[in-house]
């Protein structure tokens, strides 16, 4: 039924358990129908978690992820104006995107609402720009309301190449793109590497020392802080990579690691370092100011506060929160898919630097880039599909993402495949991300792919996968994988474990009912000795099917 990579894994997980003594009872909905008898790997390791959430050494918290913390997404809404309404005319042969914007930007300017786009096929040579909290483009149904772009974001937006020849476009940018306009005038006045972060305002108070999961944290004035503010936490990088080991589950091979040659981009001081990782950056609600000296916050925090990487709440800056985009097509021009990196930016939905927002019921063709996240923070994608023509990522999450949510997703059979020299990667984890969810999907394209960056604590769940795509990332990144990735009920039909069962490289990490394959990841690890890892339920469905909603439950619960 089980194997057990280590003890070492069961041993910490009963030390933390014993800390807590009230004992949660594990979600009923999210276990099989089939067999509620003793209990598998996947409902014993559900209820270790339950003693203390946010804190458990294998088992990722994301409990809050997606929109609002995993709010229901906003229904209905006051229809401020329509596309047509500013000139849009689905005859093929105007250009409506703007229309498109001056739409947008005439609910923005009214406080918010939901834009409409009637039925029929619109002709765009440019991005629509989602620049304004509280707007939801809305369509008329994925398969009435189709918006046409014809020029890739290299034509219709501005070129983003590399000195290498490698294109931005590749990995990020949409054809509707949610992007607050300070964050966009930076991003076209200065190096495009260092403006893929939030927009950071003033220090508004030091954070004392705290451990994992903990929610209340000591600081060192309140007098700033507002219960319902969306803050930074911000973590200093330091030279020394002991945050960087720390994430990464003090293993014993993250101490033999050379952090500063095989990590440049992410250690400080290397010579290789993106602005962006200089500190961890974290995105969190402040719940409730507790006294002059005390702050709640909404998410547990993911990894230990300590004296030696100093710790501060800053204002986020400019930012956009609670739009949307909903029933409605993304449909690229059809032209070849490019050599790896290469791609002109024919790419579907990014959300950059914003929180609390949302795709929903929405359709991507022919993209380089399906769904983008970029510096994002809690959004929910719901009941989206990525088809057509070869893809390179279908699913981008990059660049400090953390507690975003995927869900009722379907990556389909391409209709071109993908050629020689390119690559298609699947459902893309990198760049110190966490805290994100995929859940109950389909991919006949694809794979888990991890693309280093030291990504941690994040989920995939209840999705079944052809698994034919490869993982990627840059040698200078760093390590694929941090601690705590959770890959649950994964039920593979092209008989592949590539990518999937990743107890033999991923750091306290856990696979649990890999389903129609068998043996390693085939990936090489980063680090030597004990990972400290489990991996269970092997080839069958486990009890808790669904992570993500079993958490959700246990939460509401209590």
């Amino acid at each position: 039924m089980h194997d057990i990579v280590t003890r070492r894994a069961l041993l910490g997980v009963a030390v933390a358990a014993a800390a807590v003594p009230a004992l949660a009872t594990p979600a009923r909905g999210a276990l099989s129908t089939e067999d509620r008898g003793p209990k598998d790997d996947s409902a014993a390791l559900l209820e270790q978690w339950a003693l203390a959430p946010g804190a458990h050494p294998l088992v990722p918290d994301v409990s809050r992820a997606g929109y609002r913390l995993g709010s229901r997404l906003p229904k209905g809404g006051r229809v401020v104006t329509k596309v047509t309404d500013h000139g849009a005319k689905a005859d093929g042969s105007t250009d409506c995107a703007p229309a498109f914007n001056a739409a947008l930007k005439a609910a923005g300017e009214r406080g918010g609402g939901v834009v409409l786009v009637p039925p029929g096929t619109y002709l765009l040579n440019s991005p629509v720009f989602m620049h304004w909290s509280n707007v939801v483009l809305r369509g008329s149904g994925r398969d009435r309301t189709i918006l046409h772009f014809a020029r890739s974001l290299d034509d219709g937006y501005r070129p983003a190449r590399q000195s290498n020849g490698n294109s931005r476009w590749s990995w990020t940018g949409g054809q509707v793109w949610f992007i607050s306009p300070e964050r966009r005038a930076l991003s076209e006045s200065e190096d495009f590497a260092g403006t893929e972060n939030w927009l950071m305002g003033e220090t508004l108070a030091e954070v004392s020392a705290a451990t994992r999961g903990a929610r209340t944290l000591m600081v060192s004035d309140t007098a700033k802080l507002r219960a319902g503010d969306m803050v930074l936490l911000e973590t200093e990088n330091r030279p020394d990579a002991g945050l960087l080991k720390h994430v990464a589950g003090d293993v014993p091979g993250t101490r033999t690691y050379d952090w500063p040659r095989r990590a440049p981009q992410l250690v400080t001081g290397s010579g290789g370092q993106y602005v962006q990782y200089s500190s961890f950056q974290w995105p969190v609600r402040v719940a409730a100011v507790l006294g002059p000296r005390l702050v709640r916050l909404a998410e547990p925090i993911r990894y230990d506060l300590r004296p030696e990487w100093p710790a501060r709440l800053r204002a986020l800056g400019p930012t956009v929160h609670d739009s949307g985009v909903e029933r409605l097509t993304v449909r690229n021009a059809v032209v070849p898919m490019t050599a790896h990196n290469r791609h002109p930016g024919s790419n579907g939905v990014c959300f950059q630097a914003v929180h609390d927002c949302w795709a929903h019921d929405v359709r991507v063709e022919n993209c380089d880039l399906g769904f983008g996240f970029t510096t994002a923070k809690s959004n929910t994608l719901s009941r989206v599909v990525v088809g057509g023509r070869a893809a390179h990522h279908s699913f981008a999450c990059r660049m400090q993402s953390h507690d975003n949510l995927v869900e009722d997703f379907e990556i389909e059979a391409f209709t071109v495949p993908v050629p020689a020299g390119a690559v298609h990667h699947g459902l893309n984890l990198e760049g110190l991300s966490s805290g994100n969810v995929w859940r109950r999907g389909t991919m006949a394209e694809g794979t888990f792919d991890t693309h280093r960056g030291l990504p941690f604590e994040n989920v995939r769940t209840d999705i079944t996968l052809v698994n034919n795509g490869r993982v990627g990332g840059s040698g200078a990144s760093g390590p694929l994988f941090g601690a705590r990735i959770a890959h649950w009920n994964v039920r593979v039909t092209g008989g592949s474990p590539y990518a999937l069962t990743i107890a033999d490289v991923a750091p306290r990490s856990v696979s649990i009912g890999i389903q129609g394959a068998s043996g390693g990841s085939e990936l090489t690890p980063d680090f030597t000795g004990d990972l400290e890892t489990f991996q269970g339920d092997h080839g069958v469905r486990p009890r808790v099917q669904d992570l993500y909603q079993a958490q959700r439950e246990i939460i509401d619960r209590n």
